[in-house]
């Protein structure tokens, strides 16, 4: 999982060969915790076909506003340096699965 930065942000997703889906989160928030285990697990299964990504949003609060990231933990998948899903809150693994596979077939 790459950690990407306000600065390094923008170039990874628009270089990116494959989708990627960045976990917008921070390091107080209980939520974003929870839902590490589900990305990790997620990271090692689809490996080959999507890259992961963090970006803390306290860290990094220019990529946050630019995406208008209001509530963590989001979800956000890209394709082509373009966002194509959005999924916020905590959700089962099943559920990611399924919103990134109709994103990715539309």
């Amino acid at each position: 999982m790459t950690i990407l930065t306000d600065k390094t942000f923008p170039a990874f997703i628009l270089e990116a060969t494959k989708p990627v889906l960045v976990d917008f989160w921070a390091t107080w928030c209980g939520p974003c915790l929870a839902l590490a285990p589900v990305i990790e697990t997620l990271d090692n299964e689809w490996k080959n076909v999507i890259e992961f990504a963090k970006v803390d949003v306290d860290e990094n609060p220019i990529t946050a506003r630019k995406y208008g990231i209001l509530s963590i933990p989001t979800l956000m998948l890209y394709k082509q340096g373009r966002p194509i899903e959005r999924i916020t809150g905590v959700v089962s693994k099943a559920e990611i699965h399924k919103r990134v596979k109709n994103a990715l077939m539309e």
